[in-house]
């Protein structure tokens, strides 16, 4: 069953593991609402599920989790929840996350089964790839869009760039809130029963 799951997943097969980076890279707003940089490391999991239907649509994907914690800190300052999704009928990659300060965001693109670069968007008021933000992020920080760029470097390695463009009052233009980091595999997983082992 996991072999048959990991061959329906197109370009995101390789992703099925739990992966950790330590050389995170963080630009984002400070409290003063000027620039923080920080540095980070992370640990993603992505667990195979499917097939998972929408009338004559058929997803396949991984159930997804990240945390993130500052170099240094004990506690993470971020974490996220989600899916991300192959649509083999219309070569489209999403992503669909949810951050605990208030955010949800579904994000696409179109990818080759055997890509190895996978580009995902989302705009601010859009009908499908979209963002939806609390009442105060959207008047102090209104995300305007937001773009993820995955390069899978081979079984073992896979970087990431991620950019959120914010609107924040008495800022001319637009603040870019970026992201990028590497990460290795650490554990391979083909169904939920292999991570429920290595816990």
């Amino acid at each position: 069953m996991a072999d048959a799951l990991l061959e329906h997943l197109g370009p995101l097969a390789s992703l099925a593991g739990i992966w950790e980076g330590e050389r995170g890279e963080d630009t984002s707003p400070a409290d003063d609402r000027g620039v923080e940089q920080n540095h980070y490391r992370e640990r993603m999991t992505f667990e195979p599920i499917g097939p998972v239907r929408n009338h004559e649509q058929c997803l396949y994907g991984l159930r997804y989790a990240l945390t993130a914690f500052r170099l240094g800190e004990p506690d993470a300052f971020h974490e996220e929840l989600g899916y991300w999704l192959w649509d083999a009928g219309a070569n489209q990659v999403l992503r669909c996350v949810l951050v605990p300060r208030g955010v949800a965001v579904l994000a696409g693109g179109t990818a080759d089964p055997a890509a190895t670069k996978l580009e995902f968007a989302a705009e601010a008021g859009a009908d499908t790839y979209g963002v939806c933000c609390n009442r105060f992020l959207n008047q102090a920080f209104r995300i305007i869009r937001y773009t993820l760029s995955v390069t899978l470097h081979d079984a073992q390695s896979f970087s990431y760039e991620q950019h959120t463009y914010l609107k924040m009052p008495g800022r001319p233009g637009f603040f870019d809130h970026r992201e990028a980091n590497t990460l290795r595999r650490v554990l391979v997983i083909a169904s939920a029963r292999d991570e429920e082992a290595s816990s």
